[in-house]
């Protein structure tokens, strides 16, 4: 490899290109350890953790992060179904600027956190102590509390009669 100098002369350099080989080699490896860092975040399971205030729980510490997984009750006949009905326990909550969707948080729409599904799922909840029911879209992750299927914001808890009490026993049908 030929480099130049200051004075105009030029000379062959028997390192440079050894240098530049180091170089390039630094280079891919740069970029092949970043492609694989990259894709071991895209694969590693990731959990949102959310804070919400628990009604039930005794204690200093009103709040608590516990993980559920959802149990459905339909039962499957094909592989590959999607679960279409649930019963459980269903919370409400207040808080939060921004749900997991990326939507702003409004306590004044029928919106719902559920675990699984996907966003944008209607789902139909129904209290079976009152029967009253209300069709939510499902925006947010959650609930975090052991126990619970659902979170439905503040206008569908009241339209469920589940305000006061804080928590009810609903069942949950995908509308679409």
């Amino acid at each position: 490899m030929y480099s130049v100098h200051c004075a105009g002369i030029s000379h062959f350099d028997p390192d440079a290109s050894r240098r530049s080989a180091t170089a390039n080699l630094a280079r891919l490896l740069i970029v092949v350890s970043t492609g694989a860092l990259l894709a071991a975040c895209a694969q590693s399971p990731s959990r949102q953790v959310s804070f919400r205030h628990d009604r039930t729980s005794s204690g200093t510490n009103p709040r608590v992060a516990l993980a559920t997984r959802h149990t459905t009750v339909a039962t499957h006949n094909r592989a590959g179904e999607t679960p279409t009905s649930s019963h459980g326990i269903a919370s409400f909550y207040t808080e939060g600027t921004q749900t997991a969707s990326g939507e702003k948080f409004d306590t004044h729409e029928l919106t719902a956190a559920h675990p699984t599904l996907p966003f944008g799922t209607r789902l139909r909840v129904t209290n079976v102590a009152t029967g009253k029911s209300v069709t939510v879209r499902v925006n947010d992750r959650g609930p975090y509390v052991a126990g619970r299927v659902v979170d439905v914001s503040y206008s569908a808890a009241e339209s469920l009669g589940m305000v006061g009490k804080g928590v009810a026993n609903v069942k949950l049908d995908v509308v679409r």
